[in-house]
């Protein structure tokens, strides 16, 4: 029988009282720190009740907190009533810290216990910098393996991993390794580890589906100038793989053996390591050889796979068309079932776009759990419905959809807000000031060395002007057959990776209103060159969404001719590179919704 959330503390208490410590910290994370879990790893989800992608929970012998950000105020509020755990609202004011809530509410010379394969370096330092005035020290212990295993914990995945071709990835695994002993060499670095998901899959081609939508595999790649060991389950490796691997430069070895390979490593050698990407259980085995010497860097293979190759771009292009065309069906459907009053549900509205994804050549699935909120949920701005809470979709007001697919030719992600009826005036308004933000990113121009938080600020002006904000990012990267969110670029006040030509980003401003709506307009944009003068290179933004934006909530009057010339071009766009994947019906359904907008 399943324990409370209640129960599962008093559990995880009478653990930490046998073996005498006074906290635990639970992150949401995996020895690789990846983002989105694999199930085996979703410790502080099945611990804490709150099943949101970002959360960090601490529990003491008498208190537990919980933090998150400002996507998931709503539903943690929601799915933490009554737990025992208080809501921790990051970045709010008044709010302490992860650190600085354990170091005022730990004892003086106490123990705060982590799992060392899910705590990365970086918080370590950071907490044990919060701790030396009181003496409380961290102890690498797993509190959780033993609590969870009562109720059958999910296994670690070891799904079937393939290989992406170099014309399908542009670069081959050789190339990708050359490239990134450059820039290691320039760094006077022997070795790397390189320990993040997304990071492996790109580096060797190597897909997988051992987390939910995201098609990665549970690895490591240690790189040295002349060998690169790739650590995983070689039994989930086909044979053809594992010899194409072999024949670019690869060794397979296990995934256990990772740790030991680095406490074996000859030296002197120096090896760079990035701390929010290493777990402390690796840095803690490099820190016992001898031979090694320790930098600290960020990891070069984010920045590489962050800027895509014309190959990639060619076939992200060619993924999004086909996406397009099931977001065309997809409302299509909707519009019908509206007007003919049948009763549909976010859950079946979600299942029936994912049957539209899956019916496209070449298709993963999704790439996340999609987003089909109708009204006030959609003020969650990661709502998810579910069989036991979800709502009847109604002709009137809005419904926003965020969803995405996995090809084997790219990764999507795009929301459209639908309005299905009647409107009031701010409803109205609210849309097309989100449409405001969209354009103003979209149409940005800008000089090298611009950074994803100068941009942010012209997303969100209209909004400011207002006295209104949202309490997350713009935009995120995306990756190639990977992650639905890649860094190092963003879109957001933390941006500050200058933007270059070849990478990608969501551009996504909304309005939440508890209780109310939430409206939200995103579209993936291409970071082009557009002139270089005197002055100077200027960049810019070239959208590869292909998909109508509703026009029907518009305000006109707040519009002026260049957004409405934008909006307009965009719409043309559309149609012209959706055609060849629709039927003659459905070109001239979307005609209509593309249909030039005046004053």
């Amino acid at each position: 029988m399943n324990m409370t959330v209640p129960e599962k503390l008093a559990a995880l208490r009478a653990a930490m009282e046998e073996k005498g410590v006074d906290g635990v910290y639970v992150p949401s994370a995996d020895p690789h720190m990846s983002e989105y879990l694999p199930e085996h790893w979703r410790s502080r989800a099945w611990l804490s009740g709150f099943t949101g992608s970002a959360g960090t929970l601490c529990v003491t012998k008498d208190k537990a907190a919980l933090w998150t950000d400002g996507r998931y105020f709503i539903q943690a509020g929601r799915q933490l009533a009554g737990s025992g755990i208080e809501l921790m609202r990051m970045a709010q004011p008044g709010v302490p810290t992860v650190e600085c809530w354990l170091a005022e509410t730990l004892p003086q010379g106490g123990t705060l216990a982590a799992d060392g394969f899910c705590v990365n370096a970086a918080m370590v330092k950071t907490l044990r910098g919060a701790f030396e005035e009181k003496g409380i020290c961290l102890r690498d212990e797993d509190f959780i393996t033993p609590l969870w295993a009562q109720e059958g914990r999910p296994a670690v995945p070891a799904t079937p991993a393939w290989m992406l071709t170099k014309e399908q990835a542009g670069l081959s695994v050789r190339e990708k390794l050359a490239a990134l002993r450059e820039k290691l060499a320039a760094q006077k670095v022997g070795a790397m580890l390189v320990t993040r998901l997304d990071s492996v899959a790109w580096l060797v081609n190597l897909r997988a589906a051992d987390i939910e939508d995201t098609p990665f595999a549970l690895a490591y790649c240690l790189v040295e100038p002349d060998a690169a060991r790739l650590f995983i389950n070689a039994a989930r490796v086909p044979a053809d793989v594992q010899a194409a691997l072999k024949a670019q430069g690869v060794e397979l070895c296990g995934y256990e053996e990772a740790r030991g390979a680095l406490t074996e490593l000859e030296g002197p050698v120096t090896v760079l390591y990035e701390p929010a990407g290493t777990s402390w259980a690796m840095l803690r085995a490099l820190e016992e050889n001898p031979a090694v010497l320790l930098k600290e860097g960020e990891d070069p293979v984010q920045a590489m796979k962050g800027v895509k190759n014309e190959m990639e771009i060619a076939h992200m292009k060619h993924a999004h068309r086909k996406d397009g065309a099931a977001m065309v069906r997809f409302e299509m459907e909707l519009r019908r079932r509206m007007a003919a009053g049948e009763r549909w549900t976010e859950l079946e509205a979600s299942e029936y776009l994912l049957g539209l994804r899956r019916a496209q050549p070449e298709s993963l699935g999704a790439s996340f759990e999609t987003i089909a909120a109708y009204g006030p949920n959609a003020a969650m701005m990661h709502y998810a419905p579910t069989k036991e809470a979800c709502a009847a979709i109604e002709p009137r007001g809005f419904l926003l959809v965020d969803s995405g697919g996995q090809y084997r030719d790219g990764t999507t992600d795009i929301t459209r807000t639908y309005a299905l009826g009647p409107l009031t005036d701010e409803a109205r308004e609210d849309y097309t000031l989100v449409l405001k933000c969209h354009i103003a990113a979209a149409r940005a121009v800008f000089k090298e060395g611009s950074a994803g938080q100068n941009i942010d600020i012209l997303a969100r002006e209209t909004l400011w002007r207002r006295g209104l904000d949202y309490r997350c990012g713009t935009g995120h990267g995306v990756g190639f057959v990977g992650g639905v969110h890649e860094g190092p670029q963003n879109l957001s006040a933390r941006g500050t990776v200058p933007f270059v030509p070849g990478m990608t980003i969501t551009d996504e401003p909304g309005i939440y209103e508890e209780g109310k709506l939430g409206i939200r307009i995103e579209n993936e944009l291409l970071c082009v060159s557009v002139c270089e003068t005197e002055y100077g290179r200027f960049y810019g933004f070239e959208p590869f969404t292909y998909c109508p934006i509703d026009t029907r909530p518009l305000v006109l009057s707040l519009m002026d001719e260049e957004e409405l010339r934008w909006l307009n071009g965009y719409h043309a766009m559309v149609k012209a590179e959706l055609e060849a994947f629709l039927t003659p019906e459905e070109n001239a359904w979307l005609a209509e919704a593309c249909a030039p907008v005046e004053k």
